[in-house]
C-alpha cells in the first residue's frame, strides 16, 4: 500500500508531501481512508510548538471523516467501507479506571492523534476501534470534520452542566465559539455571545444567540452581572475575568474550553459568596462524540466551513493564521 501524508519537519516550515510507512496494522486498530480532514488551531499550535511539546518529522490533522479500508482481527464493531470520524484522540488503554468508567479521554495513556501518532492530513489514518465513531448516516460528511475536535469541546460542558431553560454565555464567536452558540441554541438555552469583533455581532444572531454583548467592554459586562448559569470561554486571550465571573448567577460557572495560557485570576469571595464554580474539559469518551454527532444530525447542527484542497494545505494553514477563516477549515483529501 502507497501511503502518503504531509509532513511538518520543522517548526513554522511549510509542510511537504511524502511517502510514508505505516507499519502492520494493530490487532485492535482500524485504517481510515480519509475524504475530508479539518483543520484545527490546535494544529497551527502544533506547527509553531506554542506549546513546547511537539516532535518533528510531525503528522498533523485531528478531525478526519473518511471510510475504515482494514480492520485489525480483534477490532469490533466496525467494518470495511463504514464511514467513520476520528477526532482529537485515536487510543486509550481501554483497563483503567477511567476507561471503565467511561471517561476514555482522561485515560493517563490517551493517544492524541496527532502528537506521537500519525494524523489524518495524509490518504490513511489509524485508530483503535473505540475512536473510530460511526457517523449518522443524516449528517453532511464532508462538513462533519470539525465536529470530532471543536463540536465535542463545546458540547460537552452543555452536556455536563447545562439546562435548557439556562441561560448561558459564550465567550468567543470562532471556530469554538460559533459552534457553540449553534449547539446552546438547539439545546433550548437563552444564548449570550460574547465577542470583541463588532463585526460579528449579527452573524452570531444568524448562529442563534439572542443576545450579543462586547467582550471588551468592561462597562457593558458589568451590566449583565449575577444572569448566567454557564458561562463557556472558547477564547486563548486575556479578558477582563473578574468581570466575567461577575456575570455568573449563584450556583453559575465558568467553563474553560479556550487554551488561554496566562493564569486566570480568580477571586476567593467572588465565588464563595455566590457558590460559583471555574472548571474546564478537554474534548470528550467516544460514548460523548456519538451522542454529540446523534444531537448535530438530528437539530442540523454544522459548522461554517471554508473548504481547500488538501494539496493547498499551506495555504489553509496561512489562511487560520491570518485570522480570517469563517470559521473552521476542512481540507478536502486530493492526492
Amino acid at each position: 500500500m502507497n501511503y502518503k501524508a504531509w509532513v511538518a519537519k520543522a517548526a513554522k516550515q511549510p509542510m511537504v508531501l511524502e511517502t510514508v510507512d505505516l507499519g502492520p496494522l494493530g490487532a485492535e486498530d482500524v485504517e481510515v481512508a480519509v475524504e475530508h480532514c479539518g483543520l484545527c488551531h490546535s494544529d497551527l499550535s502544533a506547527l509553531n510548538n506554542d506549546w513546547g511539546i511537539s516532535q518533528y518529522p510531525a503528522i498533523l490533522g485531528h478531525e478526519v471523516t473518511g471510510r475504515v479500508t482494514a480492520v485489525g482481527p480483534n477490532a469490533k464493531g466496525l467494518k470495511v467501507g463504514q464511514r467513520v470520524g476520528v477526532g482529537w484522540n485515536s487510543g486509550s488503554c481501554m483497563h483503567c479506571h477511567q476507561c471503565m468508567s467511561g471517561s476514555h479521554h482522561l485515560c493517563p495513556q490517551v493517544q492524541p492523534t496527532m502528537f506521537g501518532h500519525r494524523g489524518g492530513f495524509a490518504t490513511h489514518i489509524r485508530s483503535h476501534w473505540a475512536w473510530a465513531i460511526p457517523l449518522p448516516e443524516k449528517l453532511n460528511f464532508a462538513e462533519a470534520g470539525p465536529l470530532l475536535c471543536g463540536g465535542i469541546t463545546v458540547f460537552a460542558p452543555l452536556a455536563m452542566y447545562a439546562k435548557p431553560t439556562d441561560r448561558v454565555g459564550i465567550i468567543g464567536i470562532g471556530g469554538l465559539g460559533h459552534m457553540a452558540v449553534k449547539f446552546a441554541a438547539a439545546y433550548g438555552c437563552d444564548v449570550t455571545a460574547f465577542t470583541s469583533s463588532e463585526n460579528k455581532f449579527d452573524e452570531a444572531k444568524g448562529f442563534g444567540a439572542n443576545h450579543v454583548a462586547s467582550s471588551k467592554e468592561s462597562a457593558a459586562i458589568k451590566k449583565l452581572g449575577g444572569s448566567f448559569d454557564l458561562l463557556i470561554s472558547t477564547v486563548n486571550v486575556k479578558l477582563d475575568w473578574d468581570a466575567m465571573i461577575g456575570t455568573l448567577a449563584p450556583n453559575g460557572r465558568l467553563h474553560v474550553v479556550g487554551a488561554v495560557l496566562e493564569p486566570i485570576p480568580v477571586a476567593a469571595f467572588s465565588l464563595i459568596l455566590q457558590q460559583r464554580s471555574v472548571s474546564g474539559s478537554p474534548t470528550g469518551s467516544p460514548v460523548a462524540i456519538e451522542t454529540m454527532l446523534d444531537f448535530a444530525s438530528r437539530h442540523n447542527v454544522a459548522p461554517q466551513t471554508e473548504h481547500f484542497a488538501m494539496s493547498n494545505i499551506n495555504g489553509a494553514f496561512a489562511r487560520l493564521e491570518s485570522g480570517k477563516a469563517r470559521y473552521r477549515i476542512v481540507l478536502d483529501a486530493d492526492f
